[in-house]
């Protein structure tokens, strides 16, 4: 979304298709009493890998197939700070062959606008050999619900 002046504003709640809550840690904050900066990455990571695992889609002990983190980036909207409940919305934006790109927003207690938006791109590889493979049926299936 961009405003009048063609500055990307922040989405709503209502942009994203699935949402899970996480709360934040007295460490997130730096020393400007907000959350650092690289805090949000471990909240998109947090927030689709408990996705995927709750859904059956990933078993990142004994599945044949891992995702590999190969981009990712984040605007910032609002301060997110200790004691502050986050929802991660989430939605997938692309899904190829084997690769897919979350878009993850997160939203500070109640507000209906997000503070920060990211995405990250994994390429979904084989365990042992490390080169790319076709989402599996049951991977597929579950990103697929979540589609924008």
């Amino acid at each position: 979304m961009t405003n009048q002046t063609n500055h990307p504003s922040a989405a709503t709640r209502d942009a994203y298709r699935t949402f899970r809550t996480i709360t934040t840690r007295w460490m997130d904050n730096d020393c400007y009493g907000h959350m650092n900066n690289v805090v949000h990455y471990s909240l998109f990571d947090t927030a689709v890998n408990g996705w995927l695992i709750e859904n059956g889609a990933l078993d990142i002990h004994k599945g044949e197939q891992i995702g590999f983190v190969v981009e990712t980036g984040c605007r910032y909207f609002g301060e997110l700070a200790f004691p502050d409940v986050v929802t991660a919305g989430i939605r997938v934006a692309k899904l190829g062959s084997s690769s897919v790109r979350y878009e993850v927003g997160l939203f500070r207690n109640d507000e209906q606008a997000a503070a920060a938006e990211g995405f990250f791109v994994h390429v979904y590889v084989d365990r042992t050999t490390r080169r790319p493979k076709p989402l599996d049926d049951r991977l597929r299936a579950a990103l697929q619900e979540i589609q924008s």
